[in-house]
């Protein structure tokens, strides 16, 4: 049992580290792309956009079909279409078809980020053992952020951008492999299942509209025509999408009885703000790395290595380890004030800054800070949720977390006109709010091992029956 869990373990990490590095791994080939296939400037920016429409606009659906038709099978068939898609990018002869294979793409992406928290939650119960399991899939997750500029330059500088694509195909092909033998059948309704598919398209629709109002807002502002038309259609779908998910929808694609829990709507609303600072921070200090410091992409990349590192360390050994101690609420709220900490300090930066107090130190207070919150918080939002509800659980906070990210970004960049401290401090100022928000959150189990477990096996069973009282 305990090999096929590892095995579980690493298929889901391994997907989640693809879904996540395909976000940002093209970002540095671009300008490689354009050359080899000859297009120009305004079909650049949809070898990025579609792969992020696609995968933000349908992760809600995506997390309801593994409670509809099965985890198993919904993880095999989004394994399956990301990794067919990555081939057929990276063998396309033409602009048209690589923007193509990224859409198809972002939709596998969709089906599978889902299904990896849900494997997981279906196969590690609440416990130390699951918190374990979420601290390695969201340190590998956060990995995967942080690599994709950096293996996408050394990929396109050392091979070509065709392999940045490419190197997806031998390692979805492994887990297309293993995951059939080594994933249990999880739960799966009785009868036939029933998707809503008003309340699909609404969903998809919505969030397809909000991620390209937002995307259009970076290159023709927010008054530009297209901005505000998506920007409405959007509005329009999603307020649809909430009065037929409540009053007409015999399976929702969200039951609103999720939200119900506190645990899992301020859990997704604490979600919503940390990604919208802890996602664009990316953005905003490559930036500043090349423009103020005057670093190389080499040099920015490898610059990134303390950040990943702190992150990974913290969310998958030190966070687990604290829950066993101290209250998820306070993990979240004490890691949002180092993040905010290290934002304002971050802030600072200038020209005259050296890497040790420029880079280096700020990122260790930052990143110390999300590594503390993301494990309990992802916990929170996936704690308590029946069998029937795993998926629409985690397409919740999966879409809260790009959702959070894309508005947070769009919002940063026109903020941060007159320079990138503006935006680092009003991080620091959401990261603050965070916290505040963290403290409504329930206090949460601390978390702790039996003696079994502590040894490296399965704690005995409690005996919970009550004796008999004596007359």
């Amino acid at each position: 049992m305990g090999d096929r869990r590892g095995v579980v373990l690493a298929l889901a990490c391994a997907a989640q580290f693809m879904v996540v590095l395909d976000i940002s791994v093209v970002n540095v080939a671009l300008p490689s792309i354009q050359r080899s296939l000859g297009f120009g400037d305004a079909v650049q920016q949809w070898v990025v956009n579609a792969y992020a429409l696609t995968f933000a606009g349908l992760l809600l659906l995506g997390g309801r079909l593994a409670d509809l038709y099965g985890h198993r099978r919904v993880f095999l068939t989004g394994l399956a279409l990301f990794s067919g898609a990555s081939l057929a990018g990276g063998l396309a002869g033409t602009a048209e078809l690589l923007v193509a294979a990224r859409a198809v793409q972002g939709i596998g992406a969709a089906v599978l980020a889902p299904a990896t928290l849900t494997v997981l939650t279906g196969t590690f119960a609440e416990g130390p053992r699951r918190t374990r399991a979420l601290a390695m899939w969201t340190a590998v997750g956060v990995a995967g952020g942080t690599a994709g500029n950096l293996l996408g330059g050394i990929l396109t500088e050392y091979l070509s951008w065709r392999s940045i694509l490419l190197i997806n195909v031998p390692v979805g092909a492994v887990a297309l492999l293993l995951a059939p033998r080594h994933l249990a059948g999880h739960h799966r309704p009785a009868g036939r299942p029933r998707l809503d598919v008003t309340g699909a398209v609404l969903a998809t629709l919505g969030l397809s509209a909000l991620t390209f109002g937002i995307a259009r807002s970076h290159t023709s502002g927010w008054a530009a025509p297209a901005t505000v038309a998506a920007l409405a259609v959007a509005a329009a779908a999603l307020a649809a999408f909430v009065v037929v998910e409540a009053r007409f929808a015999a399976v929702p694609v969200i039951p609103p009885r999720l939200f119900r829990a506190r645990a899992i709507s301020i859990g997704n609303l604490a979600m919503l703000l940390a990604g919208a600072c802890l996602n664009p921070m990316w953005f905003f200090l490559t930036l500043a790395m090349q423009n103020v410091l005057h670093y190389s992409p080499l040099q920015t990349g490898l610059a990134f290595l303390p950040h990943t590192v702190v992150t990974i360390v913290v969310a998958a050994r030190v966070t687990p380890w604290l829950m066993r101690h101290v209250g998820s609420r306070t993990l979240v709220a004490l890691g949002s004030l180092l993040a905010a900490a290290g934002f304002a300090w971050q802030a600072q930066l200038t020209p005259d800054s050296g890497y040790l107090t420029g880079i280096l130190g700020p990122a260790i207070v930052f990143s110390l800070g999300g590594g503390l919150l993301n494990t309990p918080l992802t916990t929170l939002v996936t704690s308590g949720v029946g069998p029937g509800d795993g998926g629409a659980a985690s397409g919740l906070m999966n879409t809260t977390k790009q959702v959070g990210g894309a508005v947070g970004l769009a919002a940063l960049v026109t903020l941060a006109g007159p320079g990138y401290a503006t935006a680092f401090l009003a991080m620091a100022a959401l990261m603050a709010v965070t916290a505040v928000v963290a403290l409504t959150l329930p206090r949460g189990p601390v978390i702790r091992a039996g003696r079994g477990e502590r040894r490296g096996r399965p704690a005995p069973p409690r005996n919970t029956a009550r004796r008999p009282r004596c007359s």
